[in-house]
């Protein structure tokens, strides 16, 4: 990274307004990189806009059992924030009434907050057509009270989606911490006992892939090939699909990038691996993303620079789908980490 980046590091690193500054305005030794929203200009239109909602994603709140070097969402056992009752009721309202097919539960670790069972249960009596729960997996293994979880996730046909960031000790620990590699794999065999990601139980485990450095991910299949053998030759699991998702060069992995001197190469080989077919299916044009506090974003990646959705509705108290269907997409640069190669969205790649 050039000596005019490293100007820019006059605020804390972790500031949602520092870092969309620092990637919005961010000089580079080699020049300025081109604006992501030219790249949209480019394809006819003025700006993104959101299709049909499809995915509502809710994040719970920010407390972990991990503190993971590429977490984008700055979680762990630190963070305090939760959903209270009252906003999580207002979500049960919107998924009653509006078309939504996926409700998309994420956190930090979800099930941590103390009215995790409660919302699911509740949830559930929706008939939700794919019911997600983002787990980290080592958390059914953190403390006794969270032992029974695959056989509630069973109960409720929920549709498990955990990260491993690799099929081999040494990568996951490097990135997620000493010994989560065993517990994950201690989970991913628990969640097998109960018909998870066995043929024909109906029972959906999926698995997602994040790069352990300044690199983009490989192809997608192929990747899932090596975990499909990897992890049933050494360990007997099964599971059905691997998620390969680019890690987008905000919140702890904008900082690895700063720190390790590589955000300049990661930013152009972002911006080189640019494909517009990719904007058709990014993840911000049929999902809405909701924080903790109710307050409305495109994604969750803008949910961690603060990047409120464009329109006069922004908080679930007065919330207006048809307004918000007319909105404009928020962008900045790192929105070229989901339009990269493939694509990259919450479930893997978008081409």
């Amino acid at each position: 990274m050039g000596n005019k980046s490293l100007k820019k590091l006059n605020n804390p690193l972790s500031s949602p307004e520092f870092q969309l500054n620092f990637l919005s305005n961010g000089v580079f030794a080699t020049g300025e990189l081109p604006a992501f929203q030219d790249r949209i200009t480019e394809t006819g239109k003025p700006f993104l806009y959101p299709k049909s909602l499809e995915i509502l994603q809710i994040n719970l709140g920010y407390m972990c059992n991990q503190v993971c070097a590429h977490c984008h969402v700055d979680a762990g056992p630190d963070r305090k924030e939760m959903m209270t009752r009252i906003t999580l009721k207002k979500c049960l309202d919107l998924i009653e009434s509006a078309p939504v097919k996926t409700l998309d539960l994420t956190g930090g670790a979800p099930e941590m907050h103390p009215d995790f069972r409660w919302f699911v249960s509740e949830a559930f009596k929706l008939g939700i057509e794919d019911f997600i729960v983002r787990s980290n997996l080592t958390i059914l293994r953190a403390n006794k009270k969270y032992y029974d979880l695959p056989e509630f996730f069973k109960a409720h046909n929920i549709h498990v989606i955990s990260s491993l960031p690799f099929y081999k000790k040494e990568k996951t620990d490097r990135q997620r911490g000493s010994g989560v590699f065993v517990k994950s794999i201690e989970a991913l065999q628990e969640l097998n006992a109960v018909g998870y990601g066995i043929p024909k139980t109906g029972l959906q485990l999926d698995l997602v892939y994040n790069p352990s450095g300044a690199f983009l991910p490989g192809n997608q299949k192929a990747l899932e090939n090596d975990y499909k053998k990897a992890l049933n030759e050494e360990f007997d699991i099964l599971f059905n699909q691997l998620f390969a998702i680019t890690n987008l060069p905000i919140s702890r992995f904008l900082e690895y990038l700063i720190a390790s001197e590589n955000y300049d190469d990661y930013m152009k080989s972002l911006v080189e691996a640019f494909n517009p077919a990719a904007l058709e299916n990014v993840m911000c044009r049929n999902t809405l993303s909701i924080r903790w506090d109710g307050y409305l974003y495109d994604c969750d990646f803008n949910q961690m620079l603060d990047l409120k959705v464009a329109n006069p509705i922004k908080h679930l108290d007065n919330f207006d789908l048809n307004s918000l269907q007319k909105r404009n997409i928020r962008i900045s640069q790192h929105c070229y980490g989901c339009t990269a190669g493939s694509g990259s969205s919450c479930q893997g790649s978008v081409v």
